[in-house]
């Protein structure tokens, strides 16, 4: 249960429901999911979102597995700013680096003073995806 697949199998088989009945509820073919669950496909962040509003599970549990986040909660809305979207489509991040991205921004912003911060633009965060990445590789 150490891979997003493996936790969604984990918390559907908890859920009692199947493959088929867990692709009815989404919309998602049961095909995708199995792939999913093996790890044979990534999920797009829609397609996880509707899982996780099925099994009632939090997103926090399905990316990292977090032991106290298996829902059901109300987690904190995560507002992704439309610059960020479109920064991540380009640089065709997953759904968690896109998180990852804004966690490392907010890191920052949070250790200087939010007076004067100016929103990012696409290329802003495009900039700051390179520079991370040229860091830590």
């Amino acid at each position: 249960m150490t891979t997003v697949g493996g936790r969604i199998r984990h918390v559907r088989e908890e859920r009692k429901l199947t493959q088929d009945r867990l692709a009815e509820l989404t919309g998602i073919s049961k095909g995708f999911i199995s792939d999913a669950e093996n790890d044979k496909r990534n999920m797009s962040s829609q397609n996880l979102l509707k899982i996780a509003d099925v099994l009632n599970a939090s997103l926090e549990f399905l990316l990292r597995g977090s032991p106290d986040s298996r829902g059901p909660q109300t987690p904190e809305a995560i507002v992704i700013p439309p610059e960020l979207s479109t920064a991540a489509e380009e640089l065709k991040l997953s759904y968690a680096e896109a998180l990852e991205l804004l966690a490392a921004h907010r890191s920052v912003v949070a250790k200087r003073s939010n007076q004067g911060v100016r929103p990012l633009t696409a290329e802003d965060w495009k900039e700051l995806y390179r520079t991370i990445k040229s860091i830590y590789g």
